[in-house]
């Protein structure tokens, strides 16, 4: 008479593997000591602050000094400012910590030692980008004294310090995919850099300027009053490829973004009247970002795990 055990195994959460990760614990000590952490931190609340105090300066001096409990704009001016640059600095931080990641361990020819080890490929790859992240994740929120000065002027809704920390949470998400996988797409840490910061730079910079080219023939068709612009379906595809671009880039996002809450007092779904007198459902931009950034960064990070893989079989 035989006797079958069947042993389950639980599956740790991902916070305890995390936690347990022997190279989120490498990165995180290795990048807390020294004096680095402590500059980019010092550089990072200093710029943030003096962006604040001009913008608050210029728009003092712009109404004269003169401020009264109807003038609310004050506040929503410094707390769009702050997440603004917030925003700006993410793209670009993101990616610095994770560009390196996986190719600088093959310059420093410790990738082969990795290989010899039972670390998989998945806890190898998301320990890079969870360390990553972590120290983003650290700036963001020291951020958050700067965004609390705008509620002791005012005008600055809860939706609106909610939606700004989703949005930069899955920017630095979607950043950070990107600079880890041209890290291990790539064979060199330049060549990773130079990719990944290509792709910041046009999703950052290049976006707005075709949104530029494009805005005059959105202005005409939701605006103008000519035959040109009279066909409702040529209108409903014009504005909703602008809808598109804006969605792509961060910084348009938070600005129309805080146009839909301060035009049309929504966060989520807004309306917009053609020529026929019909109306189209539209989407407040963050909602449809936020998918992007998070869906962008799911497939970029299950793409750098089977190039981890293919690595480690060839």
């Amino acid at each position: 008479m035989t006797v079958s055990t069947s042993t389950t195994k639980t599956k740790a959460p991902f916070r305890e593997k995390m936690a347990t990760n022997p190279v989120v614990l490498k990165e995180l000590r290795g990048r807390m000591r020294g004096n680095r952490a402590f500059i980019i931190l010092t550089g990072y609340i200093g710029l943030m602050s003096a962006f604040a105090m001009m913008l608050y300066f210029v728009y003092t001096t712009s109404t004269n000094g003169i401020y009264s409990t109807a003038d609310q704009y004050a506040g929503k001016v410094l707390f769009a400012g702050v997440v603004g640059i917030e925003l700006f600095l993410v793209c670009f931080i993101a990616p610095a910590f994770t560009a390196s990641a996986i190719s600088g361990e093959r310059e420093r020819q410790t990738y082969e030692l990795l290989r010899t080890t039972l670390l998989s490929a998945r806890s190898f790859v998301m320990g890079k980008l969870t360390s990553a992240l972590s120290f983003i994740l650290l700036l963001i929120f020291a951020g958050l004294p700067l965004q609390s000065l705008a509620f002791l002027l005012g005008g600055v809704a809860t939706e609106e310090v909610l939606i700004s920390f989703a949005m930069l949470i899955t920017t630095a998400f979607a950043f950070g995919s990107w600079g880890l996988f041209f890290s291990a797409l790539m064979k060199r840490t330049l060549g990773a850099s130079v990719m990944t910061y290509a792709f910041a730079l046009f999703a950052v910079l290049g976006l707005p300027l075709i949104m530029i080219v494009f805005l005059p023939f959105y202005s005409l068709v939701s605006y103008g009053s000519s035959s040109a612009t009279s066909s409702p379906i040529l209108q409903a595809i014009l504005i909703y490829t602008f809808g598109v671009l804006v969605c792509l880039n961060p910084l348009a996002t938070g600005l129309f973004t805080e146009m839909y809450l301060i035009d049309k007092h929504t966060t989520f779904f807004v309306t917009q009247n053609l020529s026929n007198g019909s109306t189209i459902p539209l989407v407040s931009p963050w909602l449809p970002y936020v998918i992007i950034c998070l869906f962008s960064s799911l497939i970029l990070t299950l793409i750098t795990i089977q190039l981890v893989k293919r690595k480690e079989t060839t």
